[in-house]
């Protein structure tokens, strides 16, 4: 079986001319008024490719016709057409002419005689629709034809102006366009848990037999299932997303918008879209046909579609999706902060969690103490469920707060970074005697480049007007572990974590001049072009330290 290509390069002119004569002639029945009418339909319709997949763009109550013609051949040849919708139902049908098709190919190819247009006068209309469907599923029509026919497909949207795909093949023996489903394409959703969703699906034989060019892709999102890819791109795009051309991206990089981010790990394309709809989430995982959806919002329903698609073609496929709903997160547990104990949290960054204090006040007038150990902390306080403070905490800081007696008031911290981060967290009465020591205006550690020799330098920190000690640490560092070793500093811990040859001096110095209060220190016997890191730890009343923002200098390579 072939196409008849012959009808795309014929004149419409002389087509119509055929239709013309043979409508002169013919009697003017109801069933030849038709007939000429059908024929008219086809000659004003564009012929469709075969064995390519056709874009085809509908306008609002504007029928669109295409056409093929099936030529003699031998018996029952097969041919299938397949229709996807790419955003709104439609409505299409397939309707043949089987009469005219021996026909119109005689009168195009100029090769009839008197007798046989007289013939396929007399022949009655044979006009009828084989098929018709409505609604936003992808349809596949399969059928056999054993004679010449002529065949025109209509498309119609009634609801909007719309896109969709057609694919008409009459080619069985080779490999299909589209990836093939298996017998049970169902996903099955075999975890759930507070963050996660599990999910497997059973392989698709394309997969068995082209591995290197097929791949799955996983859309996630909190609105509901799409039946093929193009419209749940189209969908998205809707949303104000702009999209890379398809799920089934190479792995190449391309130019992402502000509210895209891309993921690349351990062969996986994740691409998260944040849309004032909702998070949308696509991503292609190879031919592993189990995957765990990670980082979902507690007590929240997500559907789930998969798509196989082939990256050759990039024709796809779709699994009947599936949808869950993620576990309550569960209540976190609280605990009760007792005046003038100092605590220390650890937050866990990965997880975002939240970590809940509650104090009862027996005072009016309370005061809150963080000092930031690790990381970077948010403080969330709330005194009888109204808002009090709300900000991201670095070093030290204090809270006075006032109301009255018994009110009750909740912390809640959470790291803001990835990585985990800890703090320290005290409550007491404002005329309880303070823990912690009093701090000066910053906790930054100065040094003095000209004073920088090959063997010493010079650092200057600020004091208070409390007499205090101070002591001072040294370690030598490679350039390249700066960075990291800067990050993990745990910046509560005292110098009982030092090496005890690390320790410089120790001195006690106050100003009741805060314009004074300024103390120097020159080290020496350093090594000459050596990077070292310098840290100053301040000690209160109570013994407990403060540890000032390190340092990092590095002694002159020549003199």
């Amino acid at each position: 079986l072939k196409m008849s290509w012959f009808w795309f390069y014929l004149p419409l002119h002389l087509l119509m001319a055929a239709c013309l004569c043979h409508s002169i002639k013919a009697p003017t029945t109801s069933s030849q008024q038709s007939f000429k009418t059908d024929l008219f339909n086809f000659y004003h319709s564009l012929m469709l490719a075969d064995g390519k997949e056709t874009t085809v763009h509908l306008l609002k109550d504007i029928p669109k016709r295409y056409y093929f013609v099936l030529e003699e051949g031998r018996a029952l040849a097969p041919f299938t057409i397949t229709v996807t919708p790419c955003d709104v139902p439609i409505e299409w049908s397939i309707l043949v002419h089987k009469a005219s098709a021996s026909f119109l190919g005689k009168a195009a190819r100029g090769d009839h005689d008197t007798q046989e247009v007289s013939k396929s006068q007399k022949a009655p209309s044979m006009v009828s629709t084989i098929f018709n469907y409505k609604g936003n599923s992808v349809e596949t029509y399969m059928g056999m034809s054993s004679h010449s026919a002529l065949y025109m497909l209509e498309f119609l949207s009634t609801e909007r102006d719309t896109h969709i795909t057609v694919y008409l093949t009459t080619d069985t023996t080779s490999g299909q366009l589209y990836p093939e489903l298996p017998v049970d394409p169902r996903i099955d959703v075999i975890g759930i848990g507070h963050t996660t969703v599990t999910l497997t699906w059973k392989h698709s034989p394309s997969v068995l037999q082209h591995r290197e060019n097929i791949q799955y892709c996983l859309l996630v999102n909190e609105k509901h299932n799409y039946k093929s890819l193009c419209a749940a791109e189209t969908a998205i795009r809707s949303s104000g997303i702009k999209l890379p051309p398809t799920l089934a991206l190479s792995l190449s990089p391309y130019l992402l918008e502000p509210q895209q981010v891309m993921i690349l790990s351990n062969s996986e394309l994740s691409i998260i879209n944040k849309a004032s709809s909702g998070e949308v989430r696509q991503i292609c995982m190879g031919t592993k046909n189990i995957y765990t959806v990670l980082n979902l919002s507690p007590s929240t329903q997500y559907y789930f579609d998969v798509f196989i698609v082939n990256l050759l073609t990039n024709a796809s496929a779709a699994y009947t999706g599936t949808f869950a709903r993620t576990l309550e997160e569960p209540e976190p547990k609280v605990m009760e902060l007792k005046d003038g104990k100092v605590i220390q949290v650890v937050l866990d960054g990965k997880k975002q969690k939240f970590y809940s204090l509650q104090y009862q006040a027996r005072h009016k007038k309370i005061q809150f103490t963080f000092q930031l150990c690790r990381g970077q902390v948010r403080v969330h306080i709330v005194k009888n469920g109204k808002t009090v403070a709300l900000e991201n905490i670095s070093g030290m800081r204090y809270f006075l707060l006032k109301g009255k007696l018994l009110d009750t008031y909740l912390v809640q911290l959470r790291s803001t970074e990835e990585s985990n981060s800890s703090v320290k967290v005290q409550v007491s009465p404002h005329f309880h005697k303070p823990l912690f020591p009093l701090l000066p205006e910053s906790l930054k550690i100065k040094s003095f480049s000209k004073l920088r020799t090959c063997n010493s330098v010079t650092i200057a920190w600020l004091g208070t007007q409390e007499e205090s000690k101070y002591c001072v640490y040294k370690k030598r560092i490679e350039e390249d572990r700066v960075w990291m070793e800067l990050r993990s500093a745990d910046r509560c811990s005292g110098p009982e974590s030092r090496h005890k040859s690390e320790k410089v001096l120790c001195k006690y110095f106050y100003d009741m001049n805060l314009q004074r209060a300024v103390t120097t220190e020159t080290i020496k016997g350093l090594d000459v072009g050596t990077l070292y890191l310098f840290d100053v730890y301040l000690f209160g009343p109570s013994g407990i330290p403060v540890r000032y923002h390190s340092k990092v200098v590095k002694t002159r390579k020549k003199c």
